[in-house]
């Protein structure tokens, strides 16, 4: 019983700490601690698409859900979710109000400070496990919460921030590595596990996405057969790697037609498609709207944002 006071107070003092890091903003604020960003959102409109790199996601107020492929991942403030390799996503705050907005953080996590960790000697063994999905939601532990809170504290005193914020982010790693699906995360920074071959193969198609697809060079440059590699590869990503390439070279198509003042054709020629019909067919399958009406909109929204901004 008293565990559960003092998880619902350091709760609450999570509240209060982002309500502070946040307030006067609506979305991110990229805070003085490296990898730590936090948000508020009140107004969440409709799905977002992302590639998530390795990090911690954490709400103090509010809910999100996040799909992958076809598997759909909820948390809320009860919940944190872990990405231990980067991955194409499509993510949407589901519970957010002006008088209750959504309220949380992202912490990156880095794999090499997880590999530095697993190799003491005095880390507690953990089960064996086999690759799985590269993206799993655990329910809040107090262990997990605590050094969160400090590494929040530290913003009040920006002087302990380049001593004490390593200390503190290797504690939470640990507090991952120790709760619950940890054993995941483990399996990232094995040596040649087959996890860490998948995340391999993962950021050859981030560099490469947009050239032909071969998966037979990409297996054999994470030394897997061709058969085992996308076994591997689904288990951990819930696509194939056509399926992971499609979405990466989607996401970059539209983010160059919506920002960078890029066509259809030339956004589409540019991440590798040859035909833009093709192009348009798929953009309107991933965003629900053809490639042309999905600027629009944003450029009419931009233009609502902008005047009420400036009102």
């Amino acid at each position: 019983m008293d565990d559960l006071l003092e998880l619902d107070d350091a709760r609450r003092s999570l509240v209060g700490m982002l309500n502070r890091a946040t307030d006067g903003v609506e979305g991110i604020v990229q805070t003085p601690v490296a990898g730590l960003s936090v948000y508020r959102i009140a107004n969440p409109g409709g799905p977002k698409h992302h590639v998530y790199e390795p990090a911690l996601a954490l709400i103090a107020q509010g809910a999100k859900q996040v799909m992958v492929g076809d598997d759909i991942h909820t948390y809320d403030a009860l919940h944190y979710l872990v990405t231990s390799v980067d991955l194409p996503v499509v993510g949407q705050v589901r519970v957010a109000s002006d008088t209750l907005p959504y309220l949380g953080l992202r912490l990156s996590l880095d794999i090499a400070e997880v590999g530095e960790l697993i190799r003491d000697e005095r880390l507690p063994p953990a089960a064996h496990t086999g690759p799985a999905r590269g993206i799993y939601v655990n329910r809040i532990a107090l262990p997990v919460l605590e050094p969160v809170l400090r590494l929040l504290r530290l913003l009040d005193a920006p002087a302990d921030i380049a001593i004490v914020a390593p200390l503190v982010k290797r504690e939470i790693l640990y507090r991952l590595l120790m709760n619950g699906e940890g054993a995941r995360l483990r399996q990232l920074a094995l040596q040649d596990s087959q996890t860490q071959r998948i995340a391999k193969a993962i950021a050859l198609l981030r560099t490469n996405y947009a050239q032909a697809l071969r998966i037979d060079e990409i297996a054999s440059g994470v030394h897997m057969s061709v058969s085992s590699f996308q076994h591997h590869f689904k288990a951990v990503t819930a696509m194939s790697p056509l399926q992971f390439q499609k979405q990466l070279r989607l996401q970059e198509a539209r983010r160059l037609l919506l920002t960078g003042g890029t066509d259809a054709s030339t956004a589409a020629h540019s991440v590798g498609y040859e035909s833009a019909s093709q192009f348009a067919r798929e953009y309107a399958r991933l965003f629900g709207t053809p490639p042309a009406r999905d600027r629009r909109r944003w450029r009419a929204e931009n233009e609502v944002r902008e005047v009420g901004e400036a009102a």
